[in-house]
Formats: C-alpha cells, sequence, structure tokens
C-alpha cells in the first residue's frame, strides 16, 4: 500500500504529490478535487476544483488551523457526488492528518482510530508527533462540536463511513489489549524518542505504529 493513490472511504482518496498530476489515477477513480497540502499548494490542472493550502510538514506546525476548512471541503465535495484526494508531498503526515480530521468529524471514531482506519488503505501514513497531539487534541475538544456543525450546514445524507471503516479495523487487527488507553500513545512515542536521544522538537523520526504496538502490551 502507498503506491499510487489510496482509498479512504468511500469519495475520498490520500495520495502524494505525484499522484496529484497522474492523469490516468486521476481518471481511473474519478478525481474531481484535490486538496493540496505542502509547503507550495498550488493548482496545477485546470480540470480540478482545489484547495491549496501551505503547511510545513514540522512538529511546530498548527495543522489544526485548517482542519474545518478542509473537513467543509471534503464534506462538500462528497455530498456533491464527487471524489476527493487529499495529499502533500509524500502523503504520510500532512494528509494524513487532515483525512483523520475529517473522519472524526463524520464518525465516531477517536484519533487512534482514525489513524488505524487509514493505515488499513495507506500503510505509509504516519503524522509528525506534532500533528498526532493535534489530532488528539481535536478529538477530546471540537470533534462532537464539529459533528454537529456539518449536519447543521450541510444537507443530511448518510454515507455509512463508521460502518465502513470499522469493516476495515476489525479485518486488519486483533482486539486491542484490555485496559489500553489513547492517552499512552504519546507517552509511548515519548520513550521512543528518549531511547533514540533525540532533540524534543526532533519527531519525524518516530513510528506511530510501534507507540500503539508498546502501548497495547
Amino acid at each position: 500500500m502507498g503506491n499510487g493513490m489510496n482509498k479512504v472511504l468511500p469519495g475520498l482518496f490520500l495520495g502524494n504529490f505525484r499522484d496529484a498530476k497522474d492523469m490516468e489515477q486521476l481518471t481511473k477513480n474519478k478525481i474531481t478535487h484535490i486538496l493540496a497540502i505542502h509547503d507550495n499548494a498550488q493548482p496545477v490542472l485546470e480540470q480540478f476544483v482545489y484547495k491549496c493550502i501551505q503547511a510545513a510538514d514540522s512538529p511546530e506546525q498548527d495543522i489544526s488551523d485548517y482542519f474545518q476548512e478542509s473537513i467543509d471541503f471534503i464534506h462538500n465535495c462528497r455530498i456533491n457526488n464527487g471524489v476527493c484526494l487529499v495529499h502533500c508531498m509524500a502523503g504520510i503526515s500532512r494528509s494524513t492528518s487532515i483525512v483523520a480530521a475529517y473522519i472524526m468529524a463524520v464518525t465516531n471514531l477517536n484519533w487512534i482510530e482514525a489513524l488505524k482506519a487509514i493505515k488499513c488503505s495507506r500503510s505509509i501514513a504516519n503524522p509528525n508527533y506534532g500533528f498526532q497531539r493535534q489530532l488528539q487534541d481535536f478529538c477530546n475538544l471540537k470533534a462532537d462540536e464539529e459533528r454537529e456543525r456539518l449536519k447543521k450546514n450541510f444537507p443530511d445524507r448518510e454515507f455509512k463511513d463508521e460502518g465502513y471503516l470499522k469493516e476495515l479495523l476489525a479485518q486488519r487487527e486483533e482486539p486491542a489489549a484490555e485496559g489500553s488507553d489513547e492517552d499512552s500513545i504519546p507517552n509511548a512515542l515519548d520513550r521512543q524518542r528518549d531511547r533514540r536521544k533525540l532533540n524534543a522538537d526532533d519527531y519525524s523520526s518516530l513510528d506511530v505504529e510501534t507507540a500503539i504496538v508498546e502501548a497495547e502490551t
């Protein structure tokens, strides 16, 4: 997985910069909208509807500033029968964070479940540590409010996204260890950083999947 763009939900794909210029892939997957989030994001192909967000893949970048407008763009695309590709440069960190926030806004999945669900489709998906913290904050403080806002501002439509993603998760994973706590994932990442003797702000090489396994054992 990670070879080309990957379908996360009906009407929503995740990919990289090359995928966003690959007309064969774009046509095959019936892409109509492209959300680009990277340092130099700008429209590339005139036949698509774009949302371009310039943001760095840095733990200090406040990517949560862009969650609401990105959620609206993706949701508006889907309810109008479009198909949206979300991409950054590698399709690993920034774009994954945007898609995870969207998943939390349209389902009751928490931030860890959202990331796990994305990794079912795109195994290389792995937001940097700072983005994971922001996803956790969004889950705890904003996701419920976003769900209500979407219901109010957009036409009512049943996507059945939660069932779709839970089926993916059930096919991929063993049940989590009893008593595991999503709050332990960042702590596991802290321990991973300490073992590697990284600087306090050097999170880009940390592995969320390893941390998930460590936190659940």
